[in-house]
């Protein structure tokens, strides 16, 4: 090997070494396409037809029927727009690849020289255009996604700036609040439970409403009481869904 093949070979090495490692590495490759629209801030269309569900986030909901669009809505679909629209795009599947409504169920990652390589999943929590949201059936690299939630939510982008998805504190919970809610509190006594699919509850100090961990996450009821906790999920009748480990995190106690 010549001087110049081998600076050359060594150059790309660098190269290499400087993406650093895969964060969909333990993903599937799915379809390729071109994104021809848009329709919330975590669902697009390919030029096949297929209709895309990101997966690992939550966005503002849109206008249905005589429901209105939840707040930042505009703003998250346009967020989505700006990044992927007219661009080529690969789907990574995480486990289950298809919903009810046969959506795609994906990570999806921008491959053309239209602009930088974008993981869109990732890209839209880090802007404020999106929650977190674990499913256990989708969860692969989901985890990757928390910390940069965490630090739009810190500098305060996108929705985190307004006062609809303020992250309120259990025993304060806003009247009324989204189906999919995050909050914090401390745990308090573990119960038993006879609903469907859960393993426990666990109460959370001064409030009315109660974490229902499900066999999914089971290892959370070992959770000790006192614990201070932020938690995701769904909201029905008193209780929060938790159907995922990534969806209670550990908080450091004042």
């Amino acid at each position: 090997m010549t001087g110049v093949w081998r600076g050359l070979f060594g150059a790309l090495l660098v190269l290499a070494a400087c993406k650093g490692p895969d964060p969909l590495a333990g993903t599937q490759p799915g379809e390729h396409g071109r994104v021809v629209r848009v329709i919330d801030g975590d669902a697009l269309v390919l030029d096949t037809g297929q209709s895309v569900r990101l997966i690992g986030i939550e966005a503002p909901a849109g206008p249905y029927k005589d429901r209105k669009g939840a707040p930042f809505h505009t703003e998250s679909k346009r967020m989505l727009e700006d990044m992927a629209l007219g661009r080529e795009v690969q789907l990574f599947y995480a486990g289950l690849t298809r919903d009810r409504y046969d959506r795609a169920l994906a990570h999806v990652m921008t491959t053309d020289a239209l602009g930088p390589d974008l993981w869109l999943n990732r890209e839209m929590v880090a802007r404020g255009g999106a929650r977190v949201r674990v499913y256990p059936d989708t969860a692969g690299a989901n985890g990757l996604l928390l910390a940069p939630e965490a630090k739009a939510r810190e500098a305060k982008l996108g929705l985190w700036k307004t006062k609809a998805y303020r992250i309120p504190v259990a025993s304060d919970l806003p009247e009324p609040f989204e189906k999919f809610q995050l909050v914090e509190g401390v745990t308090g006594e573990r119960l038993s439970t006879d609903e469907q699919g859960a393993s426990c509850e666990l109460a959370l100090a001064e409030s009315a409403l109660t974490l229902e961990i499900q066999t999914s996450a089971a290892a959370l009821c070992q959770t000790p009481m006192g614990t201070a906790v932020r938690a995701r999920g769904y909201v029905y009748r008193g209780k929060l869904e938790i159907s995922h480990p990534l969806n209670l995190e550990t908080l450091p106690r004042d």
